[in-house]
This record gives C-alpha cells, structure tokens and sequence, in this order.
C-alpha cells in the first residue's frame, strides 16, 4: 500500500516563480468517486498518463495507488470522466531538502495558485517558504476531484492573483 503525507497551501505573490526548476502542463479527470476514494486519470505534457485510485480520507495522509497507462487510453477515460477537467501548470520548486509542486492553473480555475509537499511523516518539520500563504490542508474545497465536480472555480482565487 502506497501512503502519501502531503501539506497543501494556497500561494501567495509571485516570488515563488524565481524558484521553479521545471514545469508540466497537466490535464486531468475524475472517473468516479466514492465516501472512500476517487478515480483519476491524468496526461503530463500530452506524453504520458497515469490511472491513479486515491483514499478520500480527510488531512494530510492518504492512501494513493498509480499506475501508468498508454496515452490513447488516458485519452479514452478522458471522455468518460464526471466532472469538469482540471488543467493546471505544475511548477517544481526544490528548497531546503523538500520539493515544492505548485500549481497554477488555468481554465475554469484561473487565478488558483496551490502549493504542495510531500513529507515523510505527518509531523515532520518544513521551513515554509515565504510565499506560503493560509494552510487548506484537509479542507475539501481545494481537492482537485471537487473542483472538477463543481466545474467552476467555487473557491476564493489565491491572493497571488491579486499581489502581481
């Protein structure tokens, strides 16, 4: 079984852009979802694609299983996804040992701007970069399968889209 530990932020300003080392565009939807987990299928950079099966557990650690599938039939479950697809620009930001993925993203949810990582237990200590704004860790408003859902950005944009 495959655990994540993961803290989400919304992001605030622009500085964290100085720090990014790399940046995916990212199309994803949702199959299904249950009280207890969620179906996605995602295409990075129209080159490869995942099934991913995540718990739906609230906090920062859940269950996450992935598995890479040929890109035509990411292209295929597309189309039968619920929902709304998310397309987001995910930024990797290396610091002080830890790898930031922000993303920003774009479509329906213009002007989001969340942060994420992945830490190795659920008390583990981060400096938090000074970009890092309100912690949304756990609050289901910024789970990508809600968004999707809604269809519509249905959450205040992160201040980033307001301090250029």
């Amino acid at each position: 079984m495959a655990a994540e530990i993961e803290r989400k932020f919304l992001v605030t300003g622009d500085a964290w852009q100085r720090g990014a080392t790399r940046c995916s565009v990212i199309r994803q939807a949702y199959l299904a979802g249950t009280d207890g987990a969620t179906v996605r299928v995602r295409i990075k950079d129209d080159q490869e694609a995942t099934l991913t099966v995540k718990s739906a557990n609230s906090g920062s650690n859940r269950r996450e299983f992935e598995y890479p599938i040929p890109l035509e039939d990411a292209r295929e479950l597309m189309q039968m996804r619920t929902g709304a697809v998310i397309e987001k620009r995910r930024h990797e930001i290396p610091a002080e040992g830890l790898c930031w993925e922000v993303d920003a993203f774009e479509g329906a949810h213009q002007g989001l701007v969340l942060a994420e990582v992945e830490l190795a237990g659920e008390d583990a200590a981060f400096d938090r970069p000074t970009w890092l704004g309100r912690e949304v860790t756990g609050d289901p408003r910024y789970y990508n399968a809600r968004l999707a859902a809604d269809g519509r950005a249905t959450v205040p944009s992160s201040p980033s889209s307001t301090s250029g």
